[in-house]
C-alpha cells in the first residue's frame, strides 16, 4: 500500500472501517401513526442488516411530543397529553417499543429537558428507556461519531 494510502486509511474515523449500520433516529413529533412508521422503519432496517449478516448499533432519541411514547402515563395538563388515537394505540407501540429494545437491542433515549419540564416521574418512564440530558445534544454526538441521522416524515 503506497504511504499516502496508507495515512488516509489510518486517519479515517474508526466507524468508516466497520459495516456496522449506525443509525439515529429522532422522535419529535406527537403522531402514533408516524411514531408506527419510524418502528417499522427500525425494526426493516435491522432485518436488512442481519440479512447481510451485518452488525447494527441503532439509537432512537425520543424529545419533546416524543415523551408521549415513553410513558402510559396521560400526561393531562402538559402541551404532550395523550389522544383518542394514541390511547387507542397505546399497547401495541409500546409492545412493539419493548421487543426492539429488548429483542434487537435498540439503545433508546429520553431526553431529560422535556420529562423534567412537564415533571414526570423517572419511574413513570417504560422499562430500558436512558435518560439523557439533552436529547438533541445526544442526536449531534451521535451524528458526530459517524450515525446517520434518520426522522420518518
Amino acid at each position: 500500500m503506497p504511504i499516502a494510502a496508507l495515512a488516509l486509511a489510518l486517519s479515517m474515523p474508526a466507524v468508516a472501517q466497520d459495516d456496522t449500520q449506525r443509525v439515529v433516529y429522532h422522535v419529535d413529533f406527537a403522531d402514533p401513526t408516524r411514531y408506527s412508521a419510524t418502528l417499522t422503519s427500525i425494526n426493516n432496517l435491522i432485518n436488512d442488516a442481519e440479512q447481510k449478516l451485518l452488525p447494527w448499533d441503532v439509537h432512537l432519541v425520543l424529545v419533546g411530543y416524543g415523551i408521549r411514547f415513553a410513558t402510559d402515563d396521560p400526561l393531562q395538563g402538559t402541551p404532550y397529553a395523550a389522544d383518542e388515537d394514541l390511547n387507542e394505540r397505546r399497547a401495541e407501540l409500546k409492545g412493539r417499543l419493548q421487543t426492539l429494545i429488548d429483542v434487537r437491542e435498540v439503545n433508546v433515549h429520553l431526553c431529560d429537558v422535556t420529562r423534567n419540564e412537564i415533571g414526570l416521574s423517572e419511574g413513570k418512564l417504560y422499562e430500558g428507556i436512558e435518560l439523557v440530558g439533552s436529547g438533541v445534544a445526544k442526536i449531534a454526538d451521535l451524528q458526530r461519531e459517524g450515525y446517520a441521522y434518520l426522522k420518518i416524515q
